[in-house]
């Protein structure tokens, strides 16, 4: 549905070199997630979904899942190595939430049955859980009163790919904020695209017309 658009180096990557405009930008981050206040303008293709904007990795599809009452729950990237998650929360001025939050999850997967371990990468630890389901990566970035969360989940065979389709996703986001006070942790509210939201509108109707029908 979206492509890359043009890619950005990561940190320690070779593979792409930053053009003369990013290495000029002052002050701004060598690679995401970026606060709005520092997104560079970069020609990179996002997906606006209000809190975060989300490059979407070639042949990637959007699976979006929605409340009863209406409010959208989470935007999945589904690849063909995994599904790729990225969220976004209310975090206090100083930075340590993803400590915290990781500390927690990781007793949760455990209780689940989950075998977890950490791992250092570019944001930081990161969680590592095998699951009878799947293989799961949990990735936090504490931002300037933003929490971002990457989760890869997929096929064990798959799980390195999916780790680096997660990090290239990460290093090109963009988180907006906005101004309002919010308790920490709260999940910042996910906004579809006017085409998204009215092509999910037609297939619930189309649903709903469908159960009607077989129970006349």
């Amino acid at each position: 549905m979206f492509g890359w658009g043009r890619k950005r180096a990561r940190a320690g990557s070779d593979e792409d070199e930053l053009t003369t405009e990013a290495v000029d930008d002052q002050d701004l981050p060598e690679f995401g997630p970026y606060d709005e206040s520092e997104a560079p303008d970069d020609g990179v293709e996002r997906l606006d979904l209000g809190s975060v904007r989300l490059p979407v990795p070639e042949g990637g599809q959007l699976q979006v899942e929605v409340d009863p009452a209406g409010p959208v729950r989470a935007v999945h990237l589904v690849t063909q190595v995994g599904r790729l998650t990225v969220s976004a929360f209310a975090a206090p001025r100083s930075t340590g939430l993803w400590d915290e939050v990781s500390e927690e999850l990781a007793e949760q997967l455990r209780k689940d049955g989950a075998r977890v371990h950490t791992e250092e990468g570019d944001w930081g630890t990161e969680l590592v859980a095998d699951s009878p389901k799947a293989a799961l990566r949990f990735v936090g970035v504490d931002g300037p009163r933003w929490l971002v969360r990457g989760v890869a989940a997929g096929p064990v065979e798959y799980a390195k790919e999916c780790a680096k389709l997660l990090y290239a996703v990460l290093a090109e986001t963009v988180v907006v904020r906005g101004p309002e006070p919010l308790p920490v942790r709260t999940p910042l509210p996910i906004q579809l695209p006017e085409a998204i939201l009215r092509h999910i509108q037609q297939a619930q109707q189309a649903q709903h017309n469908g159960n009607n029908g077989q129970a006349g």
